[in-house]
């Protein structure tokens, strides 16, 4: 933890700086780009029906998109109003009515002609629903019915077969603490949320390397630092108000470097709509790009170091601060050997990168004295996602980037409700404030005043194949209870998941909205249950931004779905059924009850019982996790991590793929085009190059294949590295395979080597047992290589 407080936000520079212009054609015209105010109107257009609440929702709610943690119109990063394309998509979600009843209760086969985007536009879910085995179309039934079903379930079933899920959408910081804490009240371990399929990795990594699991500075640091590295994070697309923040950090001379297979038209240059300047002339975001290859990260990062530790014999001092390591850091020698072991010719295979342009950034980030590194999924969603953050972690350590200004390590969060869905407990190894071992379950056990399941829960992904369990196995999957998700648009091979999921006896979907999941059959019943926004929610609700501000949602003033209710109490109401005689044990008043109590279960947030009106905010540890250098470790010091080379598992010839996200928030798409290339949902972004080794013109039909599954879609030529492909997700998640998960954190992983041909080649000769061929050549190549 650190002593030094936020210092609040900051003002943007008042002249225009025309060096970091992307165009002077005003507002991009004739360039591939985001169209803000056309999107800005039909998103009015959308929400006409409802305006004043919206535009309520707007400047009095936080923000219910990304992570950076806007409240109302303004962060505690830069001064004045914020407001991007992601919010408002997700507008509609609050403001739209319900869905009307003859849709409602059609033939559930009228229903599974629509894809999520068009069930999602019909509107929000109206009262709690049932579909039995065998039944055509859901019917309607009461709250008590409802819960008493699931409760009399429950309450027959070993609780190891019982699991709980919890998605991002919105999802505040009380409901991940209820859930949680209702979950081990019922017995069970299993309760998992989406931050861990996303960041797991991260957690884990910067646990063992640093002590803590969370970022250890601010948006604020950007500004000014000598260098800020994204590393397989397109902040651009997915966080677009922090484009506001690179532009900040441009006019104060920090260089951005971006490291990613793909050279990423967002990071290039966006036009910022809140900047009269970005939005007339674009803003040059990055000053360089490493296409590194899929999977390539850590053997670049290997590559730095040697050279780094190769300038440290030529001029000690030149490239390691070594009084930060000798003050501060273990294992400094044995990483040492272990860098000088690697082999430069493996390392510039593996990572796709020259040893020229390696010596290069090793260089610029030597010459730099102070550097923020942030990352995403293109580094945590690997089956070795905590070794690639391990050696960020490395860099960082070597350099002494840790614990004071304009320096950290910073795992950029997707979503609002990510950061504190562990934090609150809601996964298998956590509980509120701390993990799922040692002192900390008779820690919690005090605050909670009930013993813990003295067992280990599963992850979602193992909890989904616990489904086709034998019938009398313990961990069969009887009743699965999630708020939010959609399984089959989101994990790797969705028929197997669909498998699963009809496996189940009964599913519990507690959610706003229809999906394709929910639509899916159970072998008893499926159960649906409308819930509230974080907007509706009595007393509001807070959520946790990436850099560990916790804000407080008010409850806002609008229409409301007359049946829905606050998601934390629904946990509460269905926990005492289940468990009548113990049921003060999970009743809370209201909310602030729910805030007092996390600030005695989780010591790091203490203060959140404090906040109650609009704009309330603070930041647990302080500015700076690590300050000084002192970690959170036993022995105060941080931890160099010698980390092995991993095999791309990419035979020659073929492909490794990756997927990306255009236009969407997590599986919600709001265009099949992606605003920054122009792409369509099924192309395939691949090299020229690439494009000419296997005669593929570009739009021509390709396939792509493995032994998971086939992907059918167009050759689209884009500035991407050799022999890696760039997909869009979830389409592309038939050729992922199922049941791969980090062995660390329990990520799945979402890269795969592939085969691509052109259709009329596939299509001619998959016949000839040709296609069945090639897959097992594949498979036998990589296994050869494990």
């Amino acid at each position: 933890m650190g002593n030094t407080k936020h210092t609040g936000p900051i003002k943007l520079p008042g002249k225009p700086d025309p060096t970091l212009w992307v165009s002077k054609i005003p507002f991009g015209l004739g360039k591939v780009k985001p169209k803000h105010i056309r999107d800005t109107i039909k998103v009015m257009a959308d929400n006409r029906d409802n305006l004043p609440y919206a535009l309520r929702i707007l400047t009095q709610g936080v923000c219910d998109g990304c992570a950076l943690g806007v409240s109302g119109l303004y962060d505690q990063t830069l001064a004045g109003p914020h407001v991007c394309t992601t919010r408002l998509n997700l507008l509609r979600l609050n403001t739209m009515p319900a869905i009307k009843p003859d849709v409602l209760h059609a033939d559930i086969d009228e229903l599974r002609k629509m894809d999520s985007t068009a069930l999602r536009k019909l509107g929000r879910l109206p009262y709690p629903l049932i579909r039995r085995n065998g039944e055509r179309k859901f019917s309607r039934i009461s709250w008590d019915e409802a819960l008493d079903l699931i409760a009399e379930r429950i309450r027959k079933i070993d609780p190891k077969q019982l699991a709980f899920y919890l998605t991002a959408r919105g999802i505040t910081n009380e409901s991940y603490y209820v859930a949680g804490k209702v979950a081990r009240f019922l017995g069970t371990n299993n309760i998992d949320n989406a931050s861990r399929i996303c960041h797991s990795p991260s957690k884990t990594a910067l646990k063992r390397s640093v002590g803590i699991g969370a970022s250890s500075c601010n948006y604020k640091d950007w500004i000014g630092t000598d260098v800020l590295v994204f590393w397989g994070s397109v902040a651009a697309n997915n966080q677009p108000v922090s484009t506001k923040y690179m532009y900040a950090a441009k006019r104060k001379g920090t260089k951005i470097i971006v490291i990613n297979p793909y050279r990423e038209p967002a990071m290039d240059g966006y036009w910022v709509p809140s900047i009269a300047e970005s939005a007339l002339f674009g803003t040059k975001l990055a000053d360089d790009f490493y296409q590194v290859n899929i999977g390539g990260d850590i053997a670049f990062m290997h590559g730095i170091m040697k050279h780094w530790f190769a300038m440290e014999v030529e001029k000690p001092g030149s490239a390691i601060d070594r009084k930060f390591i000798r003050e501060h850091v273990n294992g400094y020698e044995e990483l040492r050997q272990h860098v000088k072991q690697q082999d430069w010719a493996q390392l510039e295979r593996s990572s796709g990168i020259s040893r020229e342009r390696m010596a290069e950034f090793a260089e610029l980030l030597a010459a730099s004295k102070s550097g923020v590194f942030v990352w995403s999924m293109g580094l945590t969603q690997h089956r070795f996602g905590t070794d690639n953050i391990s050696q960020v972690a490395n860099l960082a350590l070597l350099r002494g980037f840790l614990g004071r200004e304009h320096c950290g390590l910073m795992p950029i969060r997707g979503h609002s409700g990510v950061q504190g869905s562990g934090e609150m407990g809601a996964d298998p190894f956590s509980l509120p404030g701390g993990e799922y071992k040692g002192a900390d379950i008779p820690r919690v056990e005090s605050v909670w005043g009930f013993k813990l399941p003295p067992w280990q829960g599963d992850i979602v992904g193992v909890t989904l194949e616990n489904a086709l369990l034998p019938e009398d196995h313990e961990r069969k999957l009887n009743v699965f209870y999630t708020s939010g998700g959609n399984f089959l648009e989101t994990m790797p091979d969705p028929d197997f998941v669909r498998q699963c999921l009809e496996a189940i006896d009964v599913r519990v979907h507690q959610d706003i909205v229809l999906n394709t999941s929910t639509l899916t059959d159970a072998k008893e019943a499926v159960i649906v249950l409308p819930a509230m926004t974080r907007y509706e929610q009595p007393g509001g609700g807070t959520s946790t931004s990436t850099e560990r501000m916790v804000y407080f949602s008010p409850e806002i003033a609008g229409p409301r779905i007359e049946e829905a209710r606050t998601e934390w109490q629904i946990y509460c109401d269905l926990a005492a059924r289940v468990d009548p005689e113990r049921a003060a044990l999970v009743r809370f008043k209201d909310a602030h009850a729910v805030r007092a109590e996390i600030a005695k279960a989780a010591p790091n947030y203490d203060g959140i019982q404090h906040l109650k009106n609009k704009g309330d905010v603070f930041q647990w540890g302080g500015a700076w996790l690590c300050e000084g250098g002192i970690c959170p470790t036993k022995d105060g010091r941080g931890q160099l991590i010698s980390v092995e080379l991993p095999e791309l598992r990419k035979p020659e010839g073929h492909f490794y793929i990756t997927s990306r996200r255009g236009k969407q928030f997590n599986s919600m798409l709001y265009s099949s085009k992606d605003p920054f290339n122009a792409a369509d949902r099924y192309d395939v972004l691949m090299s020229k190059s690439d494009a000419a080794k296997h005669g593929v013109t570009e739009g021509e039909a390709v396939v792509l294949y493995n032994s998971c599954g086939t992907f059918h879609g167009r050759a689209r030529f884009a500035e991407i590295a050799d022999g890696n492909l760039g997909l869009y997700w979830p389409e592309c998640n038939p050729l992922v395979p199922k049941k791969v998960y980090e062995p660390f954190a329990g990520i799945p992983e979402y890269n795969t080597a592939v085969v691509l041909e052109r259709a009329e080649t596939y299509h001619a000769l998959k016949d000839t047992r040709y296609v069945e061929k090639r897959i097992a050549e594949l498979d036998q190549e990589i296994s050869d290589e494990e």
